[in-house]
């Protein structure tokens, strides 16, 4: 939990809810008595929603807790949106002790809505001052649930409002990486700000790019297992099998895999096993037990 003063941020996913017509009174109405709720009124054929939809996602989330999110499908609510007489969509409305008390139509640039959100939350006499912290934390879960175009779309507002924020430009290359676009997570990595270019984020995502590109060429992990069993001494087939076990998802056994070609022959293909085995920890999170593992087993033959 992320803190804010003496209060503690609600979770991302308790922030944002899709809230039905039947539960339009408790998670609106209701819940406006104590904390502001803005309401987005969208539609999946709308196309100006998919822009704006994410943009307020990342705006609230930053606000850690100070306000809510609700957002209504028209086309399943629409005696709400009869009586709220919503003509056209997006439309967004605040809502603070029951009533509604701002609101806007369209999609409108990022620093409105962060404007937006700001008066909504200084109307509830709260503080909106939360950061980008946990907008990026739920778009990092976006992403590990495997919803990249979303995640994207938040990485994105977030990079609107704060142009040289390494997570969100890592996180947009990575977001690209899962749907396979990799030409466009390349033009985006190359594109970031000289300022943050060497930043550990952007770092991570070019490993992660690096291997992605390789994965797209791996070999297949049987005969490889196969063939390495024949001949331990293969050590381009040791090395083809470790780039096919990450490339199935299998970061720790590719390891181990280079971890054996290093202790066989550091010196082989100009050091390519060490290499690689610094692009596979780069790529992973630094606490990740493979790479604290992976590390200390290197250490110890390097310095043996």
């Amino acid at each position: 939990m992320l803190e804010l003063g003496t209060k503690t941020a609600a979770p991302a996913a308790d922030l944002i809810k899709d809230v039905s017509e039947a539960e339009f009174m408790a998670e609106v109405v209701e819940l406006s008595q104590t904390v502001p709720v803005i309401v987005d009124f969208w539609a999946p054929w709308c196309g100006p929603c998919k822009t704006l939809g994410p943009q307020l996602e990342a705006a609230v989330t930053a606000a850690k807790g100070a306000v809510r999110m609700a957002k209504v499908n028209v086309d399943e609510a629409q005696m709400i949106a009869s009586q709220l007489r919503i003509q056209s969509i997006p439309t967004v409305y605040a809502f603070w002790k029951g009533q509604p008390i701002d609101g806007f139509q369209g999609a409108v640039p990022q620093s409105e809505i962060k404007a937006f959100v700001e008066r909504v939350v200084q109307a509830s006499g709260g503080d909106a001052s939360g950061g980008l912290d946990d907008a990026i934390a739920a778009a990092e879960e976006m992403l590990e649930q495997g919803a990249a175009v979303d995640a994207a779309q938040v990485f994105a507002a977030i990079l609107e409002e704060e142009p040289e924020h390494a997570g969100a430009y890592g996180g947009m290359v990575r977001a690209h990486i899962a749907m396979g676009d990799l030409d466009q997570a390349e033009a985006i990595l190359n594109g970031a700000p000289a300022s943050i270019s060497r930043a550990p984020e952007l770092e991570a995502a070019h490993a992660q790019l690096e291997l992605a590109r390789q994965a797209a060429n791996a070999g297949p992990v049987t005969e490889l297992t196969q063939k390495v069993e024949a001949d331990p001494s293969d050590h381009q087939a040791r090395f083809d099998l470790a780039q096919a076990l990450y490339a199935h998802g299998d970061a720790e056994g590719a390891v181990a895999q280079l971890l054996e070609l290093f202790r066989r022959d550091r010196e082989w293909n100009e050091g390519a096993a060490k290499t690689q085995l610094f692009t596979i920890f780069e790529a992973l999170k630094p606490n990740d037990p493979v790479v604290l593992a992976g590390r200390r087993k290197l250490s110890s033959m390097i310095f043996a």
